[in-house]
């Protein structure tokens, strides 16, 4: 059984999305696809094939988050003691050490990561390179361009 390490805001995120889904979507696509149903002949119908397509969609979008959310571990950064050493759920500010530009991200879960928004996946090379590490440490991590050095500057359970 796989297990989805979230963070309590991924978590609810994605009860969020279930609610959504289940609660709003799900009945304007029935609906739509009984409108459809009364245009007539359904083998030329492309609204009633379109709306069935997107009902299918959702679906197994619904059945997604519900294997989610009955296998994930939420992990809360907050109620585990702050050691200096980078674990799931920590935000991390970094330094390139050869250019000293600094940047910060929060290792989350799969489901939660958007790099646009300093989230990084727990299973993302940069992520995999600082997990276990601690502030002061220097860490090497490959990338397309090359290898970069980073420094772990701070590290913050918040």
């Amino acid at each position: 059984m796989i297990k989805y390490p979230m963070t309590v805001q991924g978590a609810k995120a994605l009860e969020e999305e279930h609610a959504h889904l289940t609660k709003v979507v799900r009945p304007k696509l029935s609906q739509d696809i009984g409108t459809a149903r009364e245009l007539g002949d359904l083998k030329e119908n492309a609204e009633y094939h379109a709306a069935r397509e997107q009902q299918g969609m959702v679906e197994a979008r619904i059945r997604d988050i519900e294997g989610r959310i009955q296998n994930q571990v939420i992990i809360d950064v907050t109620t585990i003691a702050h050691t200096g050493k980078v674990i799931f759920g920590t935000t991390v500010e970094i330094a390139n050490t050869d250019t000293d530009e600094r940047v910060t991200y929060h290792i989350v879960g799969e489901d939660e990561a958007d790099f646009k928004k300093g989230k990084i996946s727990v299973g993302s090379p940069l992520a995999r390179a600082l997990i276990g590490k601690e502030e002061g440490d220097v860490v090497m991590v490959k990338t397309p361009g090359g290898d970069i050095e980073y420094e772990i500057v701070e590290v913050r359970h918040i």
